[in-house]
């Protein structure tokens, strides 16, 4: 792009925060974000490095997208970064995406909380909190009644489900309301998330109030903490993104799901030409950074993330340790794509801190080799209650020395997986999932998927099935995996596709998971870890690893968990039929497995009407009764 036509095109933008994409045809080149577009965009005519000048003079188009607060112009930056992983960019290669609310562009609109939109959808955020934005979601389904399922599930409904009944739907699928007044409820539901707070806020009070009354003192309680995150919900500066438009007609990347309202994928980049070397020492805050003597370790912090960078070439790794009361109790070590003059250590920090910490819980403090390039980085994650500190002496800087070992050698779980892959003959397996299934004698049959994200267990992205009753381990297994296959195919599961399967089994299990895969046509590589002789299956044949071979570790880490994870869903399972339902009369165990294949849960037979119940073969009148008043 020439100087010329790239002012011109500055010239266009608007004097308000956002993200703007460097595009080279179809290609997305390098994404930014910016407190004021029309400037930002217009210094790239005087551009600081070569690297700059040469991004420049690739690209042909400027996209961009409004975003109301420099914070979520931060959050989008990574979130497109994730998805276009533009060349030009500090990227992680093993972080997640911030979550987003989609409304879906149907008739009859589908509320709920993604990562990868819809085409054509409405869409929210990004958000930094998963769970708040789960809590704000159903608050606004019980006040206005959208429905969540999938479209499968509503053009196959002739009577409403148990969403209806749980008062979370209006069931439009059977016409208990009619189009008009849905979209009206939807509307209501675009208005919240476009700032009107009230919309949600006033019910909610309503509501409390009216529990607190009738001495509905626990509802009311819940009412008062589900109102204290709504509150704050616009107050943390979350809000809708606004479309902008490019000059040929394409959108800029907001409201609708194009290449930028599509931010499903979270990884942030940097701009890196923000300047590193001008900023350092320039705002005097001795708070933030410890170059100006002993540590600030004024309170007491429980957690502390400990994070040493270094950069090589076109790579980088960040080490991090993390300490729990004062104690070292994990450490692991991240890699990323860090272009040729990106400003070095400064932008690899300020791109891996928006990274690493989408949708992971944030510490208490952060202890850095290095002060992050970027001051908004910094804001942001003060914002979030996290302080950060660059110690000069100290007990913390010894912690930041010891980071920094770790990001230049030693023996660390990155080595495990780079072995692992060697052994496999496949790319390094960064996002490893697992697979177990648990049952008695083909009852209260369960599966597990657990997740590992660079040799650490990823809780928060495990999963769980009831699968059919039936004493089959193949038929178990394959249930299992092709629910997981199928949902990623079809784009219904908000979590990144692994890099490698470890089915917990032998031949059979394996030859389960493959049969799955291909049904599906989920092109993942799997193997499959036997217990009793830890031999490794794979597709060309079985491997028999030294006990001491770190590539074997990872697998049994991942194995035993997927183990554990599903025994313990299992046990819960069983627990909950024993404890509960076998303890009303009349409710023997077929009418105990009825009902749970019908309902899923306990707590769904609990949550179930009178009709929902007499619906179920071998549960008449005087049973119904009798379950609706003990449970």
């Amino acid at each position: 792009m020439e100087v010329d036509e790239l002012r011109e095109r500055a010239s266009a933008l608007p004097r308000e925060p956002g993200v703007y994409q460097f595009v080279e045809g179809e290609t997305v080149q390098y994404v930014g974000k910016a407190v004021d577009l029309r400037d930002r965009v217009r210094s790239y005519t005087d551009p600081r490095s070569q690297r700059v000048a040469r991004m420049v003079d690739r690209a042909d188009d400027v996209d961009f997208a409004v975003t109301d607060t420099e914070t979520q112009a931060l959050l989008l930056e990574a979130n497109l970064i994730k998805r276009q992983s533009p060349r030009f960019n500090v990227r992680l290669k093993d972080d997640k995406s911030y979550p987003l609310v989609q409304l879906t562009d149907h008739p009859i609109p589908r509320i709920e909380v993604t990562r990868d939109p819809a085409e054509g959808a409405t869409v929210f955020g990004p958000f930094t909190s998963v769970a708040r934005v789960e809590t704000v979601v159903k608050a606004l389904r019980e006040t206005y009644g959208l429905r969540g399922c999938s479209d499968h599930k509503y053009e196959s409904r002739d009577r409403p489900c148990l969403d209806y009944e749980v008062g979370l739907c209006s069931a439009p699928c059977v016409d208990e309301i009619d189009a008009k007044s849905y979209r009206e409820d939807v509307t209501a539901v675009r208005r919240f998330f476009e700032g009107e707070t009230g919309v949600l806020v006033d019910p909610l009070e309503r509501a409390m109030e009216s529990a607190a009354a009738n001495r509905e003192f626990e509802r009311a309680g819940n009412l008062r903490d589900r109102l204290e995150v709504v509150r704050a919900f616009h107050g943390d500066s979350e809000a809708a993104i606004s479309a902008g438009a490019s000059e040929n007609g394409r959108a800029g990347d907001g409201a609708r799901a194009g290449d930028g309202a599509r931010a499903g994928d979270g990884e942030a980049g940097v701009d890196a030409e923000a300047g590193a070397n001008g900023e350092a020492g320039a705002d005097g805050e001795t708070g933030v950074d410890g170059e100006t003597g002993a540590d600030s370790e004024a309170g007491y912090e429980s957690t502390v993330d400990v994070l040493g960078a270094t950069v090589e070439g076109d790579s980088a790794v960040v080490a991090r340790l993390h300490s729990e009361n004062g104690q070292l109790v994990d450490r692991s070590r991240h890699t990323l794509d860090a272009p040729e003059g990106s400003d070095g250590v400064a932008a690899v920090l300020s791109a891996f801190l928006v990274q690493y910490y989408a949708e992971r819980s944030f510490p208490d403090a952060v202890l850095l080799s290095e002060r992050p390039a970027e001051r908004d980085v910094r804001d942001w994650l003060e914002s979030e209650g996290v302080a950060v500190r660059v110690p000069g002496v100290g007990r913390e800087a010894k912690l930041v020395d010891l980071a920094l070992k770790n990001a230049r050698t030693g023996p660390t779980r990155t080595d495990e997986l780079t072995a692992l892959g060697d052994a496999l003959g496949i790319a390094r397996p960064e996002r490893i999932e697992g697979f177990d299934v648990s049952h008695a004698q083909g009852r209260d049959a369960v599966g597990s998927n657990v997740c590992f994200v660079d040799g650490s267990a990823e809780k928060s992205d495990y999963r769980r099935k009831k699968l059919t009753d039936q004493n089959d381990d193949y038929d178990n297994m394959h249930e299992l995996v092709r629910w997981r296959a199928q949902r990623s195919v079809e784009g219904r599961d908000d979590r990144p596709d692994p890099d490698l399967l470890v089915i917990d089994g032998g031949d059979s299990q394996l030859g389960a998971a493959r049969d799955a895969l291909s049904v599906t046509g989920w092109d993942v590589p799997a193997v499959a870890l036997a217990k009793e002789e830890e031999l490794v299956v794979t597709e060309r044949g079985v491997r028999d690893w030294d006990d001491d071979a770190p590539q074997l570790h990872v697998l049994q880490r991942v194995r035993d968990e997927a183990h554990r994870f599903a025994v313990q869903y299992h046990q819960t399972l069983r627990d909950d039929v024993s404890t509960v339902l076998e303890a009303v009369p009349g409710v023997g165990p077929e009418t105990r497995q009825r009902l749970l294949r019908r309902f899923g849960s306990v707590e769904n037979v609990r949550a179930a009407s009178y009709d929902d119940l007499t619906d179920v073969p071998g549960v008449g009148d005087a049973t119904a009764e009798t379950i609706l008043r003990r449970l």
